[in-house]
């Protein structure tokens, strides 16, 4: 499993979990740790203006540990309908396309395929991801407006 932490500028962490584990809120608190990182090397300054995240409402997610975390580095989460994908840009903007580049290709190691992933994601324009963030801005328009009726046809 990867999961792909990104903002109008780019790919921020790519984070793969190994093969046969399981995302709980220890490793998501860990994946947390790795984009604060993350963020202080490849946004300066991103970090004390203060970081949003949109996540949905998973375990991991919503586990009081993850939220410990995230109050204690003082991290806002933008609030995520349950079971709305129409609203997470990784689903609508990025893993359809994702899905067509990796179509047919086959992988003789894990790391074989992280690296096409890390270079694949290497390659996207920065126009991409803000187009991304653009369309998310839309669609939660989108949701309040229909005061959270929304749904992707």
């Amino acid at each position: 499993m990867a999961t792909v932490l990104w903002d109008a500028k780019g790919v921020i962490l790519l984070d793969i979990l190994p093969q046969g584990q399981c995302i709980n809120a220890v490793r998501y608190c860990s994946t947390l740790d790795r984009l604060k990182e993350a963020i202080r090397r490849k946004r300066p300054g991103l970090l004390r203006r203060g970081v949003v995240l949109q996540h949905d409402n998973a375990t991991p997610h919503s586990a009081n540990l993850t939220q410990q975390w995230l109050q204690r580095y003082g991290w806002e989460i933008l609030p995520h309908p349950a079971h709305s994908p129409d609203l997470a840009p990784s689903d609508f903007h990025l893993f359809g396309l994702l899905k067509r580049h990796l179509g047919g290709m086959a992988f003789e190691t894990e790391d074989d395929l992280i690296s096409e992933l890390r270079n694949w994601f290497d390659n996207l324009d920065v126009d991409f991801f803000r187009v991304g963030i653009n369309l998310l801005l839309s669609r939660l328009q989108k949701c309040i407006n229909l005061h959270g009726d929304y749904v992707e046809k």
